[in-house]
């Protein structure tokens, strides 16, 4: 079994920045692809930034430019938010495609950390 926990969110105004951290653990893993994800009240999950293990990204439209996904030697993957908008006011889940050992190809998700951004 394998988990994730984030961390960073909190309440900042419009047009300043936030930096989430998602953190893994458990299970001996191979990374396929790490992904940030985000819900508003009223609205279905979407997809807001991936990061493959051979490097590439993908960012949701309304974020690129302003949104970066990383990831570091310990397995950490970091969502840096810039020019925050009310807009982006959402709970922010971690998403990781695994190659899990004895278990094969999972998905996990962490428990979501609350990003709201007053205007």
């Amino acid at each position: 079994q394998v988990h994730l926990v984030e961390s960073g969110g909190g309440l900042v105004q419009a047009g300043g920045s936030l930096s989430l951290t998602c953190k893994t653990s458990g299970s001996t893993f191979s990374t396929n692809a790490m992904a940030w994800y985000r819900q508003a009240l009223g609205k279905q999950r979407e997809l807001v930034a991936q990061l493959t293990s051979q490097g590439y990204t993908n960012y949701a439209d309304c974020v690129k430019g302003r949104f970066t996904i990383s990831r570091d030697a310990q397995n950490r993957v970091y969502l840096r938010m810039n020019s925050l908008k009310s807009e982006d006011t959402a709970v922010y889940y971690c998403n990781a495609d695994l190659n899990v050992l004895a278990l094969g190809r999972r998905t996990y998700w962490g428990q979501g950390t609350q990003v709201t951004v007053s205007s």
